[in-house]
């Protein structure tokens, strides 16, 4: 096999995107703890649950012009 020669910069480049991909893949296997994580959030604090319809109704009422 043929040795290559990769400078310290670029390595480190290519390291530091290797490990991103893996925290996104990790995120991605991980998506049942994130939706239990999110759920528990809106138990605790239903108004950030809310859809962004429901806000705009809810500014209309108090008289608040939403485009």
């Amino acid at each position: 096999m043929a040795n290559i020669t990769i400078s310290e910069e670029k390595f480190n480049k290519v390291l530091a995107d290797v490990e991103v991909l893996i925290e996104d893949v990790s995120a991605l296997l991980d998506q049942d703890e994130i939706a239990k994580q999110r759920m528990a959030e809106l138990k605790k604090n239903p108004s950030i649950g809310k859809s962004e319809r429901e806000l705009d109704d809810y500014l209309k009422k108090r008289g608040v012009k939403i485009e």
